[in-house]
């Protein structure tokens, strides 16, 4: 189980919250060091998003019985009168978004690496799913939220957002849409397509497995063909016609086929109904499969098109919960839908 911490001892490790890692919707992290020695990430929990006591002790007692080489280990965590904090396993090569978007100095991974690094993401969520005791739905899968330990082993990370559920329920219900647009599910918005379940994480990790394989975001405004705006759309267009996927030093004969699977299984997780996207564990085994036993998904779609129109009549001013004021239908009017945050 986790180990509780006093704040005080969690000042101690921080030394007075000196080194900051980043920040989030639900705090900030800091590095921190155990008595023991081993380094740790520290999650402050911002007094608005902190439950009471008992629900959070709940939580931390689900999370913390999870041990999977691929989702970061939960070490211990803080409640004391408002203050709440999480205490991780400290991941040295930060979050995957580093490697993925090119940056001037940043360290590229070989394909070869980034494929293994999509697979063990696939089998970290869907121990997340079918795994555990209870049914853990993350719904905030995106680069900066999976980290990468000392040999790029990939933990998903950050449990924010996440939902607990018993193992047999398949709907969920929520009061508000989560998450980070451009990864968010389209059921989170248009009710008529299905109701939300595990399949909106795997939506999302559709979209974090497309930008692994590009190497670029998803929505790229400054490109100079409008095809190729939404990237997933114009990737199933090259597929399509078989062509060789023209970007930027990417298909050389090596990593043809490596490239290829991850974009079919990109295509099939971002299916607009949940009904027509697999599962993680199936989604696991078509990448660890051959790329020709797996079939060619039907042409992806950004939304209801029947629908769209009436939505953004009647709901122009509508906004995202925990995900700013930012107003879904106002981002898809005007970026066909996918921003990447």
């Amino acid at each position: 189980m986790p180990i509780r911490y006093s704040y005080k001892e969690i000042k101690q490790m921080t030394k007075g919250f000196k080194d900051k890692l980043g920040e989030g919707g639900y705090g900030y992290v800091y590095k921190g060091k155990l008595r023991s020695g081993p380094f740790v990430a520290i999650k402050m929990l911002s007094k608005s998003k902190a439950n009471n006591g008992q629900d959070f002790i709940n939580e931390v007692a689900t999370i913390g019985r999870i041990h999977h080489s691929n989702v970061v280990r939960l070490i211990g965590f803080c409640v004391e009168g408002s203050k709440r904090a999480l205490v991780y396993e400290f991941m040295p090569n930060g979050s995957l978004d580093k490697y993925i978007f090119s940056k001037e100095g940043s360290v590229s991974l070989s394909y070869k690496k980034i494929y293994e690094i999509s697979l063990g993401v696939a089998r970290g969520i869907s121990y997340l799913h079918q795994g555990c005791d209870m049914q853990i739905l993350h719904f905030d899968i995106k680069p900066h939220n999976i980290l990468l330990d000392e040999n790029f082993i990939p933990k998903v990370s950050d449990f924010g957002l996440a939902k607990l559920y018993p193992t047999d329920n398949s709907i969920v219900t929520l009061t508000a849409a989560r998450g980070t647009i451009g990864y968010m599910a389209p059921e989170l918005f248009y009710q008529n397509i299905g109701g939300v379940s595990y399949k909106a994480d795997v939506y999302s990790f559709g979209m974090l497995l497309m930008e692994m394989a590009s190497m670029r975001k998803n929505l790229n405004p400054r490109v100079e063909r409008s095809s190729q705006l939404y990237f997933p759309f114009w990737i199933y267009d090259q597929l399509g016609e078989n062509r060789e996927i023209e970007m930027e030093d990417v298909i050389k004969e090596e990593r043809d086929d490596v490239v290829k699977k991850m974009f079919i299984v990109a295509l099939w997780c971002i299916q607009l109904k949940p009904s027509d996207r697999p599962s993680m564990n199936k989604v696991a085994e078509m990448l660890e499969g051959e790329v020709e036993s797996i079939e060619m998904p039907p042409k992806p779609s950004l939304y209801p098109h029947e629908t769209i129109q009436e939505d953004l009549e009647t709901n122009s001013n509508q906004t995202v919960s925990d995900t700013g004021s930012t107003s879904y239908l106002e981002e898809i009017a005007t970026t066909p839908l996918m921003h990447s945050a």
